[in-house]
């Protein structure tokens, strides 16, 4: 690959790639790191890719990966099944709460949604993946991805419904009801 078409492709995918990066490692650094070496791997093995249009995914792809093997080397990982199983999903409300929410609250509550949830919903949702290329990049069934975008949409109703809560009792003046007013 040209030099050239190298840092059209890193023009191109640079802030997506560190945005995905950012929402895995929840670092600024690591995230920084984690999209460096998904370019140099593609420095090295991009040619082999048959279909260039491919590349977005193929990157998306590698960045995860690399993120996984990452976090197996550093002994953090933690396995689907020891994850806490929900009894029951919330009820969707009525009015979507995310509607004139502030998009950084809904990527800060995006990160207290567990990591299982939060990669196909940052996938799906902010870098505008299709639910074949969330199930190419994560390498599960595109059942498995729906689901895991059903559940995490729930979570992230739930961390935004604690945030706004949060906000709600910070706003409330208490009363001393023990004193007549005048």
């Amino acid at each position: 690959m040209s030099a050239d078409k190298f840092t059209q492709l890193v023009d191109a995918h640079y802030a997506p790639l560190y945005r995905f990066a950012l929402s895995l490692a929840r670092n600024a650094a690591d995230a920084s790191d984690l999209t460096q070496q998904t370019f140099f791997i593609w420095a090295r093995k991009g040619e082999q890719l048959r279909e260039t249009e491919k590349a977005k995914s193929w990157l998306f792809t590698t960045l995860y990966r690399e993120f996984l093997r990452g976090r197996r080397r550093a002994g953090q990982w933690q396995a689907l099944e020891d994850l806490p199983v929900e009894e029951a999903e919330p009820a969707a409300p009525e009015v979507d709460l995310v509607t004139g929410m502030d998009a950084g609250l809904v990527v800060e509550a995006l990160q207290e949604v567990d990591e299982v949830y939060r990669v196909p919903l940052t996938l799906f949702y902010l870098e505008e993946l299709s639910y074949k290329e969330i199930a190419g990049a994560l390498e599960v069934p595109i059942g498995t991805v729906m689901s895991r975008l059903s559940r995490g949409k729930a979570h992230l109703r739930a961390a935004l419904r604690r945030r706004d809560s949060a906000a709600l009792a910070a706003k409330v003046v208490p009363i001393d009801l023990g004193r007549k007013i005048s």
